[in-house]
């Protein structure tokens, strides 16, 4: 064999040991598709690296729950025992008197009740943040500090939408917790839940959050104008930790724990806390106002969750295809409002305001709770695929940029209220009147008032329609008592409901 025989041999024999390990390595990575090697990272890795945090680093709660549970407090509630109505209309009532009402079941009484809840201390002269559902109706309010010091609570004000209350307590150089930004909040992100549940002491539980801008409905028990973007954990909450801290690592107030996901009434793995961006605005106005300065855009949108059929009905009535996760979609534009101002228009898509993203109504709710009527905002919006921008001056309720001082008789009174239908007039022989759709949670609900009543006067002044019956509720502002008359369609007679507004 030359060496021209040898050389090829060579390399055939080269070739082959060479194509024989490719191969191999090709058959075994096949094996392990799917599969990393062990303790080994890519440089990419969208993992454990950021800008704070080595790898693995483990954290510590102790100096976040040492230094914010002092601030936490346990509150008490009384409510005394008070005789109501059954929710049965007696129509004898104006002829025979109360007394004929035993026949209808007659009046009942509501025992004592006693609640308790949880508080956050923001200042040190005592002023404590809680949730509205926790201080509403009480008679008496007993406030406990971590160190067993008592105090009688005061509410100072109070926001059913966000379930928001602020009440205070007398004292000096207390302990209180520094806000911090429920904006930088990030999903994964460690957070510390601090109350008093199940009527426990001070107790703190560890969870991350799982979810952002969450709406679960609970609000609209309170207030017909719900304001919900919870931030969504799974730090342990029960009974009592109502009104209690949300904190950072760094030991910052970032929520107020309002709610639990429950199908029993215990914690079952969801718990929801107010941003405390939005607490800080409400806080300030009720401190500052007496109420809450709330801004609107003037806008109707869907509510999520929309099922296949909803979202398809509601894409014939706007004209436009809805994509998840595009934007708010605007149903709806009342004139009068700052959008209708803006020469926005159904079909619209809202997608920022202020520069910061939007994709849902809790996010929009989020962003523009930060505001008062009179402020001024950009609002980012896609119309026929095209991207716009404009500025918008936000309103009140009532469709103008007034600061208001104390809550609205309107307000107060509360209610579902609407026009009645002129042939329901005509058929109990009135000229018009302003029907209550729903009592609702304010004074109304107060009253022996049922469902369906038709008001046709305020204080012996005729009203025919809701613009009228404003109109008169607004000039009676800090009367004290207005009396409501009205009739109930298909009964005789006409009633009166007093009421007692709250005073400035």
């Amino acid at each position: 064999m030359n060496l021209k025989n040898i050389l090829a041999v060579v390399a055939i024999s080269a070739t082959t040991a060479v194509l024989s390990v490719w191969g191999f390595s090709k058959y075994n990575d096949y094996q392990r598709v799917g599969m990393q090697e062990e303790g080994k990272l890519p440089v990419n890795y969208a993992g454990f690296f950021d800008k704070n945090n080595n790898i693995g680093s483990a954290v510590d709660f102790t100096p976040a729950a040492t230094s914010a549970t002092p601030a936490v407090v346990h509150i008490k509630t009384k409510t005394k025992a008070r005789q109501v109505s059954n929710r049965q209309r007696n129509p004898f009532a104006d002829m025979f008197g109360d007394d004929f009402g035993d026949f209808f079941g007659g009046p009942r009484v509501i025992p004592e009740q006693r609640a308790s809840g949880s508080g956050v201390l923001i200042t040190e002269d005592g002023y404590i943040i809680t949730n509205n559902h926790v201080v509403d109706g009480a008679d008496e309010i007993n406030v406990t500090l971590a160190n067993k010091k008592s105090y009688k609570g005061t509410v100072i004000g109070t926001d059913p939408s966000s379930d928001i209350a602020v009440i205070k307590i007398e004292g000096k150089s207390l302990p209180y917790l520094v806000y911090g930004n429920s904006d930088e909040v990030k999903l994964g992100q460690w957070v510390l839940a601090i109350g008093y549940p199940l009527n426990l002491d001070a107790t703190v539980t560890a969870g991350i959050v799982s979810a952002k801008s969450r709406s679960i409905g609970i609000n609209s028990r309170q207030s017909q104008s719900p304001v919900e973007s919870f931030i969504q954990t799974d730090a342990a909450v029960n009974s009592g930790n109502s009104g209690g801290a949300l904190i950072n690592t760094s030991g910052e107030l970032i929520g107020i724990n309002s709610a639990i996901a429950s199908p029993t009434g215990s914690y079952a793995g969801y718990s929801y806390a107010i941003p405390v961006n939005i607490v800080k605005k409400i806080v300030t106005d009720i401190v500052k106002f007496g109420t809450v300065q709330r801004a609107y855009i003037g806008i109707n949108y869907p509510n999520e969750n929309l099922s296949d059929d909803q979202k398809r009905e509601l894409e014939k009535e706007i004209g436009v295809a809805i994509k998840e996760g595009e934007g708010v979609y605007i149903t709806g534009v009342p004139e009068g409002g700052a959008a209708a101002a803006a020469g926005l228009k159904k079909g619209d898509i809202v997608t920022k305001v202020n520069g910061n993203p939007v994709t849902s109504g809790p996010e929009l709710q989020e962003q523009v709770a930060l505001y008062k009527p009179g402020d001024k905002i950009t609002l980012a919006y896609k119309r026929g695929g095209k991207e716009n921008t404009v500025g918008i001056t936000l309103k009140n309720k009532a469709g103008t940029t007034d600061i208001v001082k104390t809550t609205s008789v309107i307000e107060q009174i509360g209610g579902e209220l609407e026009n009645i239908d002129k042939s329901l007039a005509a058929a109990n022989d009135i000229k018009g009147g302003v029907r209550v759709r729903k009592v609702g949670n304010g004074l109304l609900s107060k009253s022996r008032m049922q469902d369906g009543f038709v008001i046709t006067g305020v204080n012996g002044r005729e009203v025919k329609n809701l613009e009228e019956f404003q109109e008169i509720i607004s000039s009676l502002k800090g009367s004290g008592v207005i009396r409501l008359e009205g009739i109930y369609p298909g009964f005789e007679g006409n009633y009166t409901y007093p009421l007692t507004l709250a005073k400035e």
